[in-house]
């Protein structure tokens, strides 16, 4: 009896022991599952899914090194935000400029936002932040702030044929295609110049049409300021010749309006050179007829000519450089030559 005693005593206090080791037995949780961002290729490059969501996102934009040569070149910085006036000839600034764009399908078609923000030092204390662009797209509707039509132009810097303000707070609508598009804006004009004495207070309204047929490429633009009641009209147009592109654009305005106001009419040529692979050469020469401004009016009789040469390198990959150099010589005035060297690396 003591022998069977003693085994069962051992075995009860093995069970005991057992038990609360396993009571204190650590086991480890199990991880929660990471969702990882997915590419979305749905919309072309570049786009990623926003994690937990159906909207793609692409993040994009460059940044800029410029220094501008001419008469006053820091006013004219100052002009384009972030500069300090002087009298120097030259002027370096710099610009950082980031896109968002996130995209969505809904039964109406992709859903589109798009916000752009730009950053201008001219020196360290010297700087502004602007918001160059917002706006909603669906459907062929376009509403936020946005570029006009107005704002295109040939691929050098000579041509002179778009408006004096290009960013507008809009509606649109424009069809397109693969080779065509038309279109109809609504523009709130408050930042424009105005001639006729009243508050910056109506709108205008933009037609915009364009294409490709083969090597040859066209766009055809109208505005109507309904301030200064006065109107403009332009048409482009690109065809490929020999190693380059030769490009036209002829302007027209019945007065100075927000759409155009550096003539009565204007004709631009330019034929950029495709060198090599990596340069681009583009000589261009434009003409101004009624060139100038007095009392609201174009002035009569008065001509100018501009002509320049502008030449883009591709360093590499996502890294470019721009020199370009300009000499206008109208009537009235003095002559003027002015140029920029620009480094840009973009993502």
């Amino acid at each position: 009896m003591n022998i069977k005693s003693l085994l069962l005593g051992s075995a009860a206090a093995l069970a005991v022991v057992s038990g609360a080791q396993a009571a204190d037995a650590i086991v480890a949780a199990e991880p929660e599952p990471v969702e990882y961002v997915r590419v979305c290729d749905a919309y072309g490059t570049g786009y990623f899914y926003i994690p937990g969501t159906e909207t793609c996102l692409k993040i994009n934009g460059y940044v800029r090194f410029q220094v501008d040569v001419a008469p006053n070149a820091s006013s004219i910085g100052a002009s384009g935000g972030g500069s300090v006036a002087n009298d120097s000839d030259w002027d370096a600034r710099t610009r950082g400029q980031v896109q968002f764009t996130a995209k969505s399908d809904t039964e109406y078609g992709p859903l589109t936002g798009v916000i752009v923000m730009q950053f201008n030092a001219d020196n360290a204390s010297a700087q502004k932040a602007i918001l160059d662009s917002a706006y909603i797209d669906i459907a062929g509707f376009r509403a936020g702030l946005f570029y006009s039509w107005w704002d295109d132009g040939l691929s050098g810097e000579t041509d002179d044929i778009g408006s004096p303000v290009t960013l507008h707070n809009s509606i649109r609508y424009q069809y397109e295609t693969d080779a065509f598009y038309a279109g109809i804006s609504v523009d709130e004009l408050e930042d424009s110049p105005f001639y006729n004495g009243e508050t910056a207070n109506n709108v205008g309204v933009a037609v915009g049409l364009g294409g490709k047929a083969g090597i040859f490429s066209y766009q055809i633009t109208a505005g109507y300021d309904t301030d200064n009641e006065e109107g403009a009209v332009r048409a482009m147009g690109t065809v490929a010749v020999g190693p380059g592109t030769l490009g036209l654009a002829v302007v027209y305005a019945s007065n100075p309006n927000a759409y155009y106001n550096k003539a009565e009419w204007a004709i631009a040529a330019e034929y950029a050179i495709k060198a090599t692979d990596k340069l681009k050469i583009t000589p261009a020469v434009q003409y101004y007829n009624n060139y100038g401004i007095t009392a609201g009016e174009f002035n009569d009789d008065v001509d100018a000519w501009k002509v320049g040469l502008t030449v883009d390198y591709q360093i590499v990959d996502n890294l470019s450089t721009k020199i370009s150099v300009q000499y206008l010589d109208p009537d009235n005035a003095s002559d003027v030559t002015s140029g920029f060297f620009r480094l840009q690396r973009a993502f």
